[in-house]
């Protein structure tokens, strides 16, 4: 176990786990803030990433080719909005459908292949494995994908301060409520998982250019990674009372702490095939956190309830 090998390995896990943090931010959308479980971004993970290398090697600029896979994320999100809301199929069934239906579309969209590569050599990609070490600082992979986190934190703490975020956030809150008060539930629901599987498009449009591919099975397990980010961020950083823009950093650290955490335990040695299973185990475990704390170390209340003041 050489601790240089864990030190040239932490750059590339920090600029991973930054990409997955933008990706997280969307899951938090829909499972913090709308309070649905959508398990769609297992697919829009993929399409974003297929839609933008494809773009690519067909001649469109890095920006547009962004922009596009963001589209499409958005899109997706609409089918299983649409499926929720004007079909009456529950939130968790009709992201699996949408999931399940991508899959076959993402092939499509890579030309019927498993996988499709780009080179960094001949294609101006905004981020790649290759610009974490030896580059000038402002083609460094790390502080481009932060700076692109920060404006993304710093859009959506805007977008939810405005009347339609705030609608939003309050359809999350309470539906019932909000329907009663002439909110239209239907459309937030919508809109919302429309803004997270376009920004988890859009995150999978980074890592494709970082690794160099998008892969037909890129999406597999997205959806725990994302989660693992939003708990630990709430574990880690949960007693600090922040705003909504700190929380949503918060969920971006988590991320980057997850990676961290199994860069170090691969580092022991551990067998790559076991990822997944690993995997599972930091996310268990994040989750247990809080119930044990407060099963074991929350304050106890004496027999008959606390006196009065």
């Amino acid at each position: 176990m050489n601790i240089g090998t864990l030190l040239n390995a932490l750059p590339g896990a920090c600029a991973q786990g930054l990409i997955w943090g933008i990706m997280a931010i969307g899951v938090y959308l829909t499972y913090r803030i709308l309070d649905l479980a959508d398990l769609t971004v297992d697919g829009t993970m993929c399409t974003g990433g297929a839609v933008c290398i494809m773009m690519m090697l067909n001649g469109h600029s890095v920006w547009l080719s962004l922009l596009v896979a963001f589209l499409a994320g958005m899109l997706a999100g609409m089918v299983t909005g649409l499926l929720h809301t004007f079909l009456g199929i529950p939130a968790i069934l009709a992201g699996i459908l949408t999931q399940l239906g991508l899959y076959s579309v993402n092939l499509r969209i890579l030309g019927n292949k498993a996988n499709q590569a780009i080179n960094v050599d001949k294609y101006n990609l905004l981020i790649s494995l290759r610009y974490i070490k030896n580059v000038a600082f402002y083609k460094n992979s790390i502080l481009i994908v932060a700076v692109v986190t920060i404006i993304l934190i710093a859009v959506l703490y805007w977008f939810f301060g405005t009347e339609l975020g705030c609608s939003i956030r309050a359809t999350g809150a309470n539906a019932g409520m909000s329907k009663a008060q002439g909110i239209n539930t239907d459309f937030n629901k919508v809109l919302g998982l429309m803004i997270s599987n376009g920004i988890v498009a859009f995150a999978s449009a980074l890592y494709a250019q970082y690794q160099g591919f998008a892969d037909v099975n890129a999406g597999r397990g997205a959806i725990v990674i994302g989660l693992a980010a939003v708990i630990i961020g709430q574990v880690v950083f949960g007693w600090i009372h922040a705003n909504f823009a700190c929380k949503l950093l918060f969920v971006s650290f988590g991320a980057i702490i997850y990676y961290l955490v199994l860069q170090v335990v691969m580092w022991f040695g551990l067998n790559t095939n076991d990822l997944k299973l690993i995997s599972a185990l930091v996310v268990a475990a994040f989750l247990a956190i809080p119930h044990l704390k407060e099963k074991y170390f929350g304050k106890k209340i004496k027999k008959g309830g606390e006196s009065r003041a």
